[in-house]
């Protein structure tokens, strides 16, 4: 009686790296690549960043500490500039602050005809030009504009004034907060807050008590690129202001004014102010997602320790 054949042996699988393997392996790449695609790195950083902002700071401190103190306190009209910058942006920051929540809460939180429109249309100011938007606002509001005959009856000033430059701000700055919030909005769920509302809290409880401290650090991140954007805008501002030297000229236009003026210590004085606002914003973003992250470690700490726990 004959036997039945054997049964042939499956291939074997292959061994599925470990995690430091592949680290190791990523670290064992040809050293000719690795040092190519980190200095073309450096160069990048240097000619864009680094370079342009030692030069900005070397040529606003190169007559000296006094010179510097002349050309910013000493020039009234710089001194206009900073308080009208000073003076719109905390504006455009606070309107956008509670468009951006109204907006990330409606976006998230419900489902509604033009759902869709609305987010892209949050968008629209990352793709229009500033100068545009200002030119829009001059047909707008203008004197020749459609609102401008009836503005001026009733002794209304909107655009050469600051009002058109709070206009001009907000919408160039619109996107920023409403586009931080949105994700964070969503990926967090409503789980808590419906848990809110069926536990007797009113609206402005959950709100206060559940969603904002939930969505305190996309908040942050908003509100610190908004002040930025805010303070540095110039294409739009440069439209609707008329740049009126001592009333209407905001920091950027200062800058530039100073700029065709053949005053160059002055000018890159002045723009060393925005330089260290960048740098602000720079270092209070890495405290912000530092913060964050020693957060979201000590509340996994806590979670394991709760589930080791007898």
């Amino acid at each position: 009686m004959s036997s039945a054949p054997a049964p042939r042996p499956l291939p074997a699988r292959p061994a599925r790296p470990k995690a430091d393997g592949g680290a190791r392996i990523a670290r064992e790449d040809p050293a000719p690549v690795r040092w190519a695609l980190t200095a073309a790195a450096l160069l990048v950083i240097g000619v864009l960043i680094v370079v342009p902002v030692a030069n900005v700071f070397w040529q606003a401190f190169r007559g000296g500490l006094a010179a510097y103190g002349r050309a910013i306190f000493g020039d009234a009209d710089t001194l206009a500039a900073i308080r009208l910058t000073l003076t719109v942006a905390p504006i455009a920051v606070a309107v956008n602050t509670v468009f951006g929540l109204a907006a990330a809460w409606a976006i998230a939180r419900f489902r509604f005809p033009g759902r869709t429109f609305l987010t892209s249309l949050i968008d629209l100011p990352f793709s229009v030009s500033p100068v545009v938007a200002g030119l829009s606002m001059m047909m707008l509001f203008g004197m020749q504009g459609y609102l401008g005959p009836w503005l001026r009856a009733h002794g209304w000033k909107i655009v050469f004034a600051t009002p058109g430059i709070v206009i001009a701000t907000a919408f160039v700055t619109l996107p920023f907060v409403a586009r931080e919030l949105i994700p964070t909005m969503e990926a967090l769920g409503d789980e808590e807050e419906i848990a809110a509302v069926s536990l007797g809290a009113s609206g402005w409880q959950t709100f206060r008590r559940v969603t904002l401290p939930n969505v305190k650090w996309g908040l942050l991140y908003g509100l610190i690129l908004c002040n930025a954007r805010a303070m540095g805008e110039f294409g739009a501002v440069y439209v609707v202001s008329g740049r009126i030297t001592g009333q209407t000229d905001t920091i950027p236009l200062r800058v530039e004014k100073l700029f065709q003026e053949y005053r160059t210590a002055e000018s890159f004085a002045v723009a060393s102010l925005l330089t260290l606002l960048a740098l602000v914003t720079l270092v209070l973003k890495v405290f912000l997602e530092e913060r964050r992250r020693r957060e979201l470690a000590e509340a996994a700490r806590l979670d394991t320790e709760g589930e080791v726990a007898p």
